[in-house]
């Protein structure tokens, strides 16, 4: 895993222009088509992000400062007052939101990206984990709005080499494998990666060595961080290597968010 924060902000930013992108030439009744996810349309995702920018940025402000970061209290009414707004205004002020998100990671000078720490939801963090969450977030919410625009668009390649290597944490927190018992190896391209992926009263994804007497799944790794994340429906699902592995299976094993 990547551990400096440069290629985690770098991504960010790639991730915010690529969203920018898609939704600054959409008029008002295009921002109001479905997104990939299933109970938002395009500018609610883009409410959720900027709602999230608004709260990393709170985050940050604790991480910088030494203070709690706030608790889950606060979040309520920033969500409300995004609910509250009109999709043009969800839509404009979302990018506007995370544009101002990602310049703070960008304008952190190496003293300040070091001093920063915070405890939240059980993990101690630093700058490195702050901008791993907020991208775990933003690259898939970002593909959850090109997708709706563009049936072929992917998750971009920077984010992929990068979220490849947490899917571990994501699949510790989402997966539903519900006594499901299932061993099977996973390799992947773009970047290479072999993982033993195992369910039972929980679901484990370890790097190991690729092991023919088990089951196998081989597919890009964007696809693999798609899975993982709920997102890999047979609509958008690449060309997949199978052998004892019943994807649909795997599909309701991980139900995304």
């Amino acid at each position: 895993m990547e551990l400096t924060p440069g290629p985690w902000i770098d991504a960010l930013r790639h991730s915010h222009d690529t969203l920018r992108a898609s939704v600054e030439p959409l008029d008002a009744p295009q921002v109001q088509r479905q997104s990939y996810a299933s109970e938002w349309s395009i500018a609610q995702v883009l409410s959720h992000l900027g709602s999230g920018a608004q709260i990393f940025s709170l985050f940050l402000d604790a991480g910088l400062s030494g203070a709690e970061p706030p608790g889950r209290d606060t979040f309520p009414p920033i969500w409300e007052a995004w609910n509250a707004r009109s999709p043009q205004a969800q839509a404009a002020d979302g990018l506007t939101a995370d544009r101002e998100l990602v310049e703070r990671f960008e304008s952190l000078d190496a003293d300040q990206r070091d001093h920063v720490r915070l405890q939240l939801f059980g993990m101690d963090l630093d700058i490195t984990g702050l901008a791993r969450m907020r991208l775990s977030e933003h690259a898939i919410h970002t593909w959850d709005v090109a997708v709706a625009l563009d049936p072929a668009a992917t998750v971009a390649a920077d984010a992929v080499g990068l979220l490849i290597d947490t899917l571990d944490q994501v699949a510790g927190r989402t997966a539903k494998a519900e006594g499901t018992q299932l061993k099977l190896c996973v390799s992947t391209t773009s970047p290479e990666r072999h993982v033993l992926l195992e369910t039972g009263e929980n679901l484990t994804l370890v790097a190991a060595e690729p092991d023919d007497s088990l089951p196998q799944l081989r597919l890009p790794a964007e696809a693999f961080v798609r899975l993982v994340y709920g997102r890999l429906d047979a609509m958008h699902t690449p060309a997949v290597e199978t052998k004892q592995v019943d994807l649909d299976e795997l599909r309701k094993i991980f139900p995304g968010f």
